[in-house]
């Protein structure tokens, strides 16, 4: 009988250990999991949480002379009705804004290609041929003047006239808009059919299928917007500072001084002669035939436009 006592006040005493040392364990901040009593989510007192990651509002500021710097300086609106717009409103299609004696179009055709060959009777004004390294795709595209194959190579407003208009252009003056559609800074030749399709997005809505090309096509819209005083919208500015944040370095290209461009009626201009050197062929003959041809929109000034097919008469027809 006395045995019997002593081995229950053995195993008592056993316990009592045994929840003194669990005790003792927990007081001192020791892990309870190592003593495989099942504590392993009892968190240690003595633990350093790990920092937090930097809240958005305490990163370094962006470098001055970068793109991204210049997007915190543009504001942020909604977009404006696009009542009252049309292709009209910024002046006649591919005018000769800076007096040289070639419309814009060429301007650009001879800026961006390589190889080109110009027509001599035109003052070398006219690009017959040469070779477009496309930003926007990242292949190359041979161009050859012609009804069934210029609109191979069409010239892009990086910030699309309708866009503009709907984000604070609206409210320049007809020189200003004239200025703005044929700034070489705004103007990139790309190949036509990816054109097309980015129609008047934005960059919430747009990019260019090369990302490599990304970087350096907000950055243009950037200082285009700086530029004419245009804002962007919080979605727009949310996916341009989307892509910045993998090149926050890209800096703000300068598109020099801006066109000299003096009203209107103060050249006295004929806007059949603002395209003296565009192509003089015949419109196609329907919205089925420019399609055909890989235009599956016609910009008033490209080869193959006609009023005809611009039902909305917003300069752009086949829409």
């Amino acid at each position: 009988m006395r045995a019997a006592t002593t081995t229950r006040r053995g195993g008592i005493a056993a316990l009592g250990a045994s929840v003194a040392l669990l005790l003792g364990a927990c007081a001192g901040g020791l892990d309870p999991a190592g003593s495989g009593i099942g504590g392993g989510d009892l968190e240690s007192p003595a633990a350093t949480a790990a920092p937090a990651p930097d809240e958005p509002g305490e990163s370094a500021p962006a470098a001055s002379g970068t793109a991204l710097a210049a997007l915190e300086g543009l504001p942020v609106k909604g977009r404006a009705p696009k009542t009252g717009y049309s292709r009209d409103q910024f002046g006649p299609a591919w005018a000769d804004v800076d007096h040289n004696g070639c419309d814009t179009r060429n301007d650009v055709l001879a800026r961006d290609l390589t190889r080109t060959v110009t027509d001599p009777d035109t003052h070398d004004c006219i690009v017959l041929s040469g070779v477009l390294a496309d930003p926007y795709t990242g292949t190359r595209i041979d161009f050859l003047r012609g009804q069934a194959t210029s609109t191979a190579v069409q010239i892009d407003h990086v910030v699309a006239l309708s866009d503009a208009w709907q984000k604070g252009a609206q409210q320049l003056d007809g020189v200003a808009r004239r200025q703005l559609a044929n700034d070489p800074l705004n103007l990139l030749a790309v190949d036509g059919p990816t054109n097309s399709g980015k129609g008047d997005g934005d960059a919430a809505t747009w990019l260019p299928p090369s990302k490599a090309f990304r970087c350096q096509y907000v950055a243009r819209q950037v200082a285009v917007k700086q530029a004419y005083a245009l804002w962007v919208t919080q979605a727009e500015h949310d996916a341009i500072a989307g892509v910045l944040a993998r090149c926050p370095d890209e800096p703000l290209p300068a598109g020099g001084p801006a066109p000299d461009v003096a009203p209107v009626d103060d050249q006295g201009d004929d806007p059949a002669g603002d395209d003296a050197g565009a192509e003089p062929q015949e419109p196609f003959a329907n919205c089925d035939a420019a399609r055909a041809a890989g235009a599956a929109r016609v910009h008033r000034g490209d080869p193959g436009y006609s009023s005809r097919l611009d039902g909305d008469k917003d300069g752009t027809a086949c829409e």
